[in-house]
């Protein structure tokens, strides 16, 4: 594994998970409290002994880096030849941006060369799940293939118009991909499933530049791995497909796109459920993160009017419940539920908080929002649309990062909810809440 270098594709704009990735890329997006979702990826070189990493981005970069600094750069030593490296687009060959995952590679060829590996493993920094990138080392090696490609088992309709589709020989080599197709191949011997590309490619190194370069002066392409340069090759050279095996220790395979909001929310309930799919615990499969030194949480309050308390939730470091009730969520680090304010579904970011009395259901708040006393939220869609707060087709509201929510509200309605909070204790202070 020292003769591999990765390289995580963290440069998409997002655009599904708006307004999430209005302010930071796709893979800085947190999950779960604690995580983001780069850390997955990252966790999963760590166990697997890459210790070579490189980080493209492009869009919104700064939050990512910013973490990959403070909660990765100690796991790895330079002087042993070991680096994560955040990588912004260098237009070293010309002034575009990427304008495809093929030519985000392609462009910064000058720093993978510098690194002399023998393979180079492409990841994508916006997937949840857990992969053991030796062992495809291993059977990519064993098979002498030229690229292998990372597949995931799924039925035939779960594929359809979703996933790249690969069709394959009885011996697993690649014989044809399909972007997305209306009828996907399926695997012989088994017409109800078939395998969907995970967006894991691994390479020879030298062949890589190879047809990087091949594929930078082809006419028409878009320069994408898996609409043009797989599709390229598959004819002419090995490619094989290595199935999906999951380091998860759960019944059925888990790998997560969580490319929409309602997707994301989905997958960060299934966390609160007494048996999450995700498992998160596995000591023999740790995920790692950063890590701030907050206090631990606190819940405050055991009058029985005035309780604070969570059931089936996850509660991050710095976090007051101050009688308030929180169920089935997530509160990330430095929340606070203030008194007779509840919470049922949501997932809280980092540092908001909830005002006294305010109603929370269904809900994605973002990082540093604070609610009004009072103030329902999930409970009329339409009243959520008109504050501007985004409502998802499965009726999940998103409230997007801000200072403060005053300027989403409309003018009488500021003067209603607002004032709330000092005529229903004016005997509190802040810090008493």
């Amino acid at each position: 594994m020292k003769d591999v270098l990765a390289v995580i594709l963290a440069g998409g704009k997002g655009s599904r998970l708006d307004p999430l990735t209005r302010d930071r890329a796709k893979p800085a997006v947190p999950f779960g409290g604690a995580y983001r979702i780069i850390d997955f990826t990252m966790s999963n070189c760590l166990n697997s002994g890459i210790r070579k990493i490189l980080i493209l981005t492009q869009y919104k970069a700064a939050s990512l880096a910013r973490h990959i600094h403070m909660g990765w750069q100690h796991y790895f030593c330079r002087e042993l030849g070991e680096f994560v490296d955040v990588v912004p687009p260098q237009q070293r060959i010309d002034e575009h941006w990427y304008r495809g995952t093929a030519d985000a590679v392609y462009q910064n060829i000058y720093t993978m060369e510098k690194e002399h590996t023998g393979y180079t493993v492409i990841l994508a920094g916006d997937h949840i799940y857990k992969m053991n990138y030796r062992k495809m080392v291993e059977s990519h090696v064993r098979d002498d293939a030229d690229v292998t490609i990372g597949v995931l088992r799924a039925s035939v309709d779960e594929a359809r118009y979703r996933f790249g589709v690969m069709e394959i020989d009885s011996s697993n080599r690649v014989i044809g991909f399909d972007e997305k197709p209306a009828e996907p191949k399926s695997i012989p011997g088994d017409p109800r499933h078939c395998y969907a590309s995970m967006g894991i490619y691994l390479f020879g190194t030298r062949f890589l530049f190879e047809q990087l370069c091949q594929d930078a002066t082809r006419h028409g392409s878009n320069h994408d791995f898996g609409g043009d340069l797989i599709p390229s090759i598959i004819h002419s050279h090995r490619v094989v497909a290595d199935p999906f095996l999951d380091e998860n220790r759960k019944q059925n395979a888990y790998w997560r796109d969580v490319g929409t909001l309602d997707a994301y929310y989905e997958a960060n309930m299934d966390l609160v459920s007494v048996d999450p799919q995700l498992n998160i615990y596995d000591e023999q499969w740790p995920l790692r993160s950063y890590q701030p030194h907050y206090a631990p949480p606190k819940f405050v309050f055991a009058a029985q009017e005035r309780r604070g308390y969570a059931m089936d939730s996850i509660v991050c470091l710095g976090s007051i419940v101050s009688g308030g009730q929180v169920r089935r969520s997530i509160l990330g680090p430095r929340t606070r539920v203030n008194s007779y304010a509840r919470v049922d579904e949501s997932i809280l970011f980092d540092g908001v908080d909830i005002g006294r009395h305010a109603r929370v259901r269904r809900a994605i708040i973002d990082k540093g929002v604070c609610l009004p006393p009072g103030l329902d939220v999930g409970y009329d869609h339409d009243q959520d649309r008109r504050r501007g707060f985004t409502v998802t087709e499965n009726g999940v509201t998103v409230i997007a990062k801000t200072d403060g929510i005053e300027h989403f509200l409309p003018e009488g309605e500021r003067t209603e909810i607002l004032p709330n909070f000092a005529e229903s204790a004016p005997h509190l202070s802040r810090q008493e809440e």
